[in-house]
Formats: C-alpha cells, sequence, structure tokens
C-alpha cells in the first residue's frame, strides 16, 4: 500500500507539486493559523468573567486540533516526502525556506502545549474537547500548590506570547517569500502548493516544472 501511495503521489512530485493531500494540510492549517492569531488578540479585549473563559477554552480547543493536524501532517510527509522544486537550489534561499519550515513545525508543537498548560493551571481546569468531540483531560497540576500552579501558568503565558509573536512574524514573511517566488523568480515553488483545477499532468500549460537532475532527486526522495 506504501508503494502504491508512494507511486500515486509521485505523479505530482514529478512535476514539482505538493499531492492533493499535502495541499488540503497546507491550506487548513494556513486558515487555523490566521483564525487563532486573530481570536487570541482579539480575546485580549473582554473582560475577566465567563465570557472570556469561553473564548480561551474555544481557542485551546482550536490549538490541541491544529497540533494534531499538524503531527497528522508531519507523518504524511515522512511517508510521501514534498517535491523538488526551484526553492531547493542550493543557497541561503533553500537555507532559510528550510530553516523557516522547521520553525513552523516548532511553533505549531509550543504554541498547542503552551495554551494547553495554561489552561491546565487553572483552578479548576475544565477538560477541553478536541475538534469539540474528543475529550482531553487537564494537565495534571491540580494536586501542585497554588504558588507551583501560577508559577506554571505564568511562564506558559511568556511562552506562548513569544511563540505567537514569531508566527505573527513568520507568516506574512512566508507569504511574501511565495509571492516573490511567485511574482519576481517566476519559478514553480507558489504554483506547486495551489490546488489542480483540472488535470494538467500532460497538458503543455501545466505546472511550469525543470525536473532536476535524477541524482538530486533521488537524494531529496531518501531524506
Amino acid at each position: 500500500m506504501t508503494e502504491a501511495l508512494k507511486r500515486w503521489a509521485e505523479t505530482y512530485r514529478s512535476r514539482g507539486r505538493y499531492t492533493p493531500v499535502g495541499v488540503a494540510f497546507h491550506w487548513i492549517m494556513a486558515a487555523v493559523v490566521i483564525f487563532q492569531l486573530g481570536s487570541g488578540w482579539w480575546m485580549q479585549r473582554y473582560l475577566a468573567g465567563a465570557e472570556k473563559i469561553e473564548a480561551y477554552q474555544i481557542h485551546s480547543q482550536i490549538g490541541l486540533s491544529l497540533l494534531v493536524i499538524g503531527l497528522l501532517r508531519l507523518l504524511w510527509r515522512t511517508i510521501v516526502p514534498g517535491p523538488i522544486n526551484d526553492a531547493d537550489k542550493p543557497g541561503v534561499q533553500s537555507a532559510i525556506a528550510h530553516a523557516t519550515h522547521a520553525v513552523f513545525y516548532a511553533l505549531f508543537t509550543i504554541l498547542p502545549l503552551s495554551g494547553w498548560a495554561m489552561w491546565s493551571a487553572i483552578r479548576p481546569a475544565a477538560p477541553l474537547y478536541l475538534a469539540g468531540l474528543v475529550p482531553v483531560p487537564a494537565m495534571p497540576f491540580h494536586d501542585l500548590s497554588r504558588a507551583w500552579q501560577y508559577w506554571i501558568l505564568e511562564t506558559a503565558i511568556d511562552i506562548h506570547v513569544a511563540a505567537a509573536i514569531v508566527l505573527a512574524l513568520l507568516v506574512p514573511a512566508h507569504a511574501l517569500a511565495a509571492i516573490k517566488h511567485h511574482l519576481v523568480d517566476r519559478d514553480d515553488v507558489f504554483e506547486g502548493m495551489l490546488p489542480e483545477l483540472s488535470d494538467s499532468r500532460h497538458h503543455p500549460g501545466g505546472a511550469q516544472h525543470s525536473p532536476p537532475p535524477l541524482a538530486a532527486r533521488d537524494a531529496k526522495g531518501a531524506g
């Protein structure tokens, strides 16, 4: 089954494109991240009370969903590596691109976990629900002293805010880089992440991609 999946994925990778699954992961996560950044900023406008706690609960539950989606996307990438495209050209830009993706994955882990810790440090911590359905218990902070709970809360807030600031800076930088690839460099990087509205695999107007040497492709696939 894995080999059949890889053969199917190769029909996209060989043209410098991500698979429909990879494209769906990317844009779903992009939408969730933008919503989370906006809702996180907006929540600060609420006065302390039940309405603010409910907003935090919804924000935390969506954050945990983002963590799960991110882990599933990472699992998918280990099975089906991304395509070899113009972002893989040797040089500083390629190194920055790969480092940026690593930071994104780190933030998709740090933000939900720190948010979960923040929620769990509130006494009493109500359960969260993954996708509104699967109950997620609070972290085991209830047996700790109030002083320790307060320290965990403050530390988690500091980590969460710092990570959110980094994410808020990376998102527009990532978008601008994609626009640069498309409008200035005129390569296949941005196009490869767009959904295909029709089957253009054998169409001359399909993805403008020049396949790299076979050795480079094999090395990328092995990684």
